[in-house]
């Protein structure tokens, strides 16, 4: 037994000299083969102040500001599987072909204490119904002021007084590696706050680009790595200020998920639409008359350019602000008002905060030297007068229980018509009978297009006999109507 105790004794006192030993040799063994000692240094720990760790920026304060400014909104919009009402189907069958109710939801940022919300047009193009929860779980019903599709930005208004919004900021001297914060609503998830910093600006090609809709976006996106995923949408990119620098629209991803990619619209942008929706009803966008192009090394050399940053002159609309103030085809335009213009994207930004016959000064770089020219702003008919939005003129019919109204050229575009009237009020009377709807566009009268209040009037009024009614609902769902006069 003593002999055991003993052997088992030297072995385990053999095995623990041997590990601290191999221990001690790998730990200083350097490339060379040769054991040094060395000192380890001591672990530092990070000081943790109770509010920020280290250098990292504190984004209470920031987060304060704009969670209470920022709402969720929720969107009811009517679709039909067909797009086609049958006025028989529910006499024949006992059912109608009703259509089914999509919802949607996206964020908002209001914007003064009496109620103005701007969201993404995108958010609530369309829809039926749009309701806004606020940060406190009060809800409303919010109608829609304007929307501008070039830019994806809807102004919303609910009835309300005294209520929490975010102030303006300047997205003109936001500077990349700048951090932001994004809030919004994602995945239904009210009242989340993501951090991140600014990783370009002027990006373009994010939206739509298709001409045949006539759909021209107005694109200089402020680009972050902060977390967007669906139901941002329209929410608010603030600074370390709480000062709203965006609007958050859209991401670019794989899977519709966020993949570290997200874009917002500048805040100058921002502003200047919503001033023109509350104004003016609609947008008014100012023109300056050229074709442009980036610049890169290649295109630089081709041309013999001495700048490799702007947008490059290579058409002129004729009579149109530039041609009339001095630039020539193959200047380099470099700024606008003291804002240096780097590439295509961010010239139209710097233009789109202006309104037609506004005078702006434009630097150009022509033969290596800077000439800066006053430049008046045009619309697109080339004037320097404001179009406001016209007023639609109602017609009633006390025979038929209609008011109607002449619908406009969006309207028109909207659906890929070439003519309607609208049916504004409805009152009981002989179509209200047949089951038409407030909202329903007529677009013909027994196979003939009607293109005025006028021409509804003279078609059903004082008439005898059958009449076929066709059009088209808000919704997108084509209906007819046909009965006895």
């Amino acid at each position: 037994m003593k002999k055991l105790v003993s052997t088992v004794f030297a072995a385990v006192l053999g095995g623990v000299v041997a590990v601290t030993s191999l221990n001690f040799i790998q730990d200083n063994q350097t490339p060379g083969g040769k054991v040094t000692l060395t000192q380890k240094a001591p672990v530092v720990y990070t000081s943790y102040s109770g509010t920020n760790m280290g250098n990292m920026p504190d984004f209470t304060l920031s987060a304060e500001k704009s969670l209470n400014a920022v709402v969720h909104i929720r969107t009811k919009t009517s679709q039909n599987n067909n797009l086609t009402y049958n006025p028989f189907e529910q006499f024949l069958y006992g059912h109608s072909n009703r259509p089914y109710i999509m919802e949607g939801s996206g964020s908002g940022v209001i914007l003064s204490q009496d109620g103005y919300i701007v969201t993404n047009n995108h958010v609530v193009n369309g829809a039926d119904e749009i309701e806004v929860m606020l940060n406190d779980k009060r809800d409303y019903m919010a109608e829609v002021i304007g929307t501008d599709p070039s830019t994806d930005i809807a102004l919303l208004k609910i009835k309300e007084k005294d209520l929490p919004f975010i102030s303006y900021g300047n997205s003109d001297v936001l500077k990349v590696g700048e951090w932001v914060l994004a809030v919004g609503n994602p995945f239904n998830l009210n009242s989340t706050v993501t951090a991140g910093i600014i990783s370009a600006k002027g990006r373009s090609n994010v939206l739509e680009n298709d001409r045949s809709k006539g759909q021209f976006p107005v694109e200089s996106f402020i680009q972050t790595d902060a977390a967007v995923n669906p139901g941002n949408s329209g929410g608010a990119l603030v600074n370390t200020n709480g000062e709203l620098i965006g609007i958050n629209t859209a991401i670019m991803s794989s899977n519709g998920a966020y993949q570290g990619y997200s874009f917002a619209i500048p805040v100058t942008i921002v502003k200047k639409v919503v001033s023109d929706l509350i104004e003016y009803g609609n947008v008014q966008r100012a023109y300056i008359g050229v074709s442009i192009n980036d610049i890169n090394s290649k295109f630089a050399e081709q041309k013999s350019l001495s700048v490799l940053k702007g947008a490059y002159v290579n058409g002129l609309t004729t009579n149109g602000a530039a041609e009339n103030s001095g630039v020539k085809i193959g200047d380099v335009i470099t700024s606008v008002e003291g804002n240096k213009v780097n590439s295509v994207s961010e010239l139209q930004e710097q233009v789109s905060k202006y309104r037609p016959g506004d005078k702006v000064n434009v630097t150009v770089v022509r033969n290596n030297k800077e000439v800066i020219l006053p430049v008046t702003l045009t619309n697109i008919k080339n004037g320097t007068e404001v179009i406001k939005k016209t007023v639609p003129v109602l017609t009633s019919s006390g025979s038929l229980g209609a008011t109607f109204e002449e619908v406009d050229q969006d309207y028109l575009d909207k659906f890929k018509l070439e003519n309607g009237v609208k049916i504004a009020k409805l009152n009981s009377g002989k179509l209200a009978s047949v089951g038409m709807k407030e909202g329903f566009v007529i677009t013909s009268i027994n196979k003939k297009k009607v293109f005025t209040a006028d021409d509804v009037k003279k078609a059903l009024e004082n008439k005898t006999g059958n009449v076929l009614v066709e059009g088209i609902y808000p919704n997108g769902m084509i209906a007819s109507y046909g009965f006895g006069l």
